[in-house]
């Protein structure tokens, strides 16, 4: 999620908005494809992971694009760091899905929803949600202007580091399910190590390449 700030990208399917119609599309066709395979409870459940992993890739695209660029500038961290935005929003079509996936469990099997939710997860995953809406608002242009730099920049940070934390608790709480979600725990952390280098070197004054 990113504010107007982003640079100017070619115009081809895999940049700008048409790579946020792209992803959009997949991610519909996966949900339709589960939901066909496996219809009923099963199928909820599946896609409740299958989304939950998307999303959290498509998340650490985004949280790492400026971090990526400044360590190593190539034409691959070029392209990431020119589309965070709709990687971001990627992000909140992923977990829109998501959180449909939720709610359709919790209609079929409400017993097995209250058995598989934490009461206090309808806070903290509530308050995740929020910031997901918020952000995706204000990754526009007009809406970005509108709210203000300062503004923005406090809520989008907030925002990253609340879902980035989130991912953590929940992963986390699932290591003892399998070897996934210690990879996860790993590769969260690694980006948390990258996010740092990169701001050591930008306060070192270092200069970020420019953006052409």
């Amino acid at each position: 999620m990113e504010s107007s700030a982003t640079p100017r990208k070619p115009s081809s399917l895999f940049n700008g908005w048409p790579l946020l119609g792209v992803i959009a599309a997949l991610l519909l066709a996966m949900a339709i494809a589960i939901a066909a395979a496996m219809p009923g409870v099963d199928g909820m459940r599946m896609l409740i992971r299958a989304t939950a992993r998307t999303s959290v890739l498509l998340f650490l695209a985004a949280f790492l694009a400026s971090a990526v660029w400044t360590l190593a500038p190539s034409a691959a961290t070029r392209w990431l760091r020119a589309n965070r935005r709709q990687l971001g929003l990627s992000f909140a079509v992923s977990h829109l899905i998501h959180a449909f996936a939720i709610f359709s469990l919790s209609q079929a099997d409400p017993a097995l929803f209250a058995q598989l939710v934490m009461p206090a997860t309808f806070v903290t995953g509530g308050l995740a949600y929020l910031f997901i809406l918020l952000m995706s608002a204000t990754s526009f242009d007009r809406t970005a202007a509108w709210l203000g730099q300062r503004n923005w920049r406090m809520l989008h940070t907030a925002g990253i580091w609340y879902i980035w934390i989130s991912f953590v608790f929940t992963f986390g709480k699932r290591l003892s399910q399998g070897p996934f979600y210690a990879v996860m725990i790993g590769v969260l952390f690694a980006t948390l190590a990258l996010r740092i280098a990169a701001w050591i070197k930008r306060r070192t004054g270092t200069p970020a390449p420019a953006l052409h």
